[in-house]
């Protein structure tokens, strides 16, 4: 598999000549989610979420389908009638030749005052795990590239290094990094790669790696 890291928390996967999409939302590209045979989102926050860039790429090839949670799915299925397809955890299904596993029910905890809502995780074949906005641990999954959610409101760097050692991945990419500024890449660069175990990194947008 091959990956193109988008813009924030947006990834595109490409395997065997077909593209999966995960999280095309509003600090993406335009286009992030154009050309793609399957697209998951994994909440609905508007930087995971926008109905705009799903609309463009649903309306750009009408084979292109959805899997997402009710809370996406109820605000775009009408429009594409048997092409958004509503998961939750513990779901198996297959999208665009990748086995994908559902794992994950909560969005991580904002403030106390801010009701949770739904958030869920992809697997794709086994191997790489993206979270979206929560530290899930895969249960009784190897884990081979996590899409790490480096910086967030709801998150500090203690709670984002025990998080890499609780999955234990063999390699940690960085996603949901658009609100970090560049000169404090360093700071969490050198704190993950020192505590993390295991192999870090990460990608400008357009830049690619092999993963899986």
């Amino acid at each position: 598999m091959e990956l193109t890291k988008k813009t924030h928390a947006c990834v595109r996967i490409e395997k065997d000549g077909r593209t999966l999409v995960i999280d095309p939302g509003v600090f993406s590209e335009e286009d992030a989610a154009v050309g793609a045979d399957a697209i998951l989102v994994t909440h609905e926050h508007p930087d995971h979420f926008d109905e705009g860039r799903l609309r463009r790429a649903m309306e750009a090839d009408p084979a292109t389908e959805i899997w997402t949670l009710a809370g996406v799915a109820d605000q775009i299925s009408a429009a594409f009638p048997g092409r958004v397809h509503t998961v939750g955890e513990g779901d198996a299904f297959t999208a665009a030749g990748f086995d994908v596993e559902v794992h994950g029910q909560l969005h991580a905890v904002i403030h106390p005052d801010i009701p949770r809502i739904t958030n869920v995780g992809f697997l794709l074949d086994g191997t790489v795990f993206h979270p979206g906005d929560a530290l899930t641990v895969p249960e009784g999954r190897t884990v081979d590239t996590l899409l790490l959610p480096v910086h967030a409101p709801w998150s500090k760097v203690a709670e984002i290094i025990d998080y890499v050692r609780a999955v234990a991945p063999r390699r940690a990419v960085d996603i949901h990094d658009s609100l970090l500024a560049d000169h404090a890449r360093p700071v969490y660069d050198g704190l993950i790669d020192k505590l993390g175990r295991t192999d870090h990194g990460r990608l400008a947008p357009g830049a690619r790696t092999e993963v899986g």
